[in-house]
């Protein structure tokens, strides 16, 4: 299977493209402002890399969040117009998973995944083996149940309430396409092409707030 995975569930622009668990190229590219801009033509560059045109792709990939509202939006947005345009099946991941089998690799027994939530909160989860065992959650970092390693941007935000944060950061796009492919392989679902929201977005439509505050 040739999969075209999408992450943009952090300040990070994250495409990869890979077959039976072997990336042929990626492209990564850290700006939280730049997500629409950056998406399109990160696509483009791990194509044109790879030597495949779109309409080699056999499946798109992306990672449904938790993440702010806007960047999720551009990355889910984008891949369910690709799977659309060129009829090929469609994945979805929670972003804190592919976060957690990159950290799994290096930490032995339970740990904690967050990232960046804004408002001073983090989205976070916890993991044993890799596994989910609670979250995904949105909270106060003071309020996380956090008594191991912690891995994800929301340690560097918060070092006081997660001292000891490791690395990574960000959602790598080759975990992502590695955990659709073992999920297809064992005919186990996966998530729709759906933002996993925890709380309402910050975007309203005009005069909401007029409306709610009269």
């Amino acid at each position: 299977m040739l999969l075209l995975a999408i992450d943009t569930s952090t300040p990070a622009v994250s495409v990869a493209l890979c077959r039976d668990g072997v990336a042929l190229a990626t492209e990564t590219v850290v700006d939280a402002r730049r997500h629409n801009e950056l998406l399109a033509v990160s696509i483009e560059a791990v194509l044109d890399r790879a030597g495949v045109t779109p309409r080699q792709v056999d499946a798109v990939a992306a990672g449904v969040g938790p993440g702010p509202y806007t960047g999720l939006r551009v990355g889910l947005m984008t891949a369910r117009a690709l799977a659309h345009a060129l009829g090929i099946p469609a994945y979805g991941i929670c972003s804190l998973d592919v976060l957690a089998r990159a950290a799994a690799r290096a930490i032995d027994g339970e740990f904690v995944v967050a990232t960046d939530a804004r408002r001073k909160e983090v989205y976070w989860a916890s993991y044993a083996g890799g596994e989910r065992i609670s979250g995904p959650s949105v909270d106060k970092p003071a309020e996380v149940p956090y008594a191991g390693p912690l891995v994800g941007e929301g340690g560097v935000l918060y070092p006081e309430a997660f001292p000891g944060a490791r690395p990574p950061l960000h959602p790598d796009p080759v975990d992502l396409a590695a955990i659709v492919e073992e999920y297809v392989a064992a005919g186990r679902e996966t998530l729709p092409l759906e933002p996993l929201y925890l709380r309402k977005p910050d975007a309203a439509p005009p005069g909401a707030r007029k409306r709610a505050l009269g």
